[in-house]
């Protein structure tokens, strides 16, 4: 069965080429132009990715990802004309997976988007085949590779796989101090670049997620001028 793409923006020729492309390497697309209209598809359909426009008639593209965020941990890969550094921490703080500017080669969108599925398979436990009896608990902090799943103090907090996969290596390497270059490539698999923010504002959205003060985290914390570590 073909993997489900939900695209939702509200340029027709913007839509029409992302949808023949995404054909064209057969997935199923769900073209929609507003936001509203692709909440309500959400409610009765399963979706394995969505391509976001930041801006909508009715909504806006970051109020549209919080509301998806609310009920599911699909990819989201945000489309944006805005170039603004702020704009591109705002999404990946509410849960994007990934940001693209426009305008955009169609060709990338559609190697994002299969990097994407392939990041969400390999973590998400119900396409496992083999599993991973891999599990970590970090003083009352219980991440589980095998059922995806992560707990703090026995309350299950919800991670989208990029989420999961920045907690598990800083799970993995517990004691050290991983920088920001390290963590980036590990977990994206791409080249880091200076003054990339994206790994600060997954890193702020997990420890929101984990309740964590923002001075004074538990788990996850800044090596001013290296990176962060999670304490043995």
């Amino acid at each position: 069965m073909s993997e489900t793409i939900l695209v939702v923006d509200d340029e027709a020729e913007i839509t029409h080429l992302l949808e023949i492309y995404l054909k064209n390497e057969g997935f199923e697309v769900r073209p929609f132009y507003r936001a509203k209209e692709a909440l309500a598809y959400l409610d009765h359909h399963p979706v394995d990715l969505a391509l976001l426009d930041v801006m909508l008639p009715d909504m806006d593209g970051f109020l549209l990802l919080t509301h998806i965020r609310e009920k599911f941990l699909f990819p989201v890969i945000m489309l944006t004309a805005k170039v603004e550094d702020m704009d591109k921490i705002t999404g990946l703080s509410l849960g994007a997976d990934d940001y693209i500017t426009k305008p955009f080669n169609p060709l990338e969108v559609v190697a994002r988007v299969k990097t994407q599925l392939r990041r969400y398979t390999r973590y998400n436990p119900s396409t496992k085949t083999i599993p991973l009896e891999n599990s970590y608990d970090i003083r009352g902090l219980v991440i589980n590779r095998d059922t995806h799943k992560c707990t703090l103090y026995k309350e299950n907090i919800e991670l989208t796989p990029i989420e999961f996969e920045i907690l598990w290596y800083l799970c993995q390497h517990q004691g050290k101090v991983v920088s920001s270059e390290e963590l980036f490539e590990a977990v994206w698999q791409e080249k880091y670049y200076d003054n990339n923010n994206t790994v600060m504002a997954h890193i702020a959205r997990l420890r929101e997620k984990l309740h964590e003060p923002p001075r004074k985290p538990k788990f996850i914390k800044t090596v001013w001028g290296v990176g962060y570590q999670i304490e043995k």
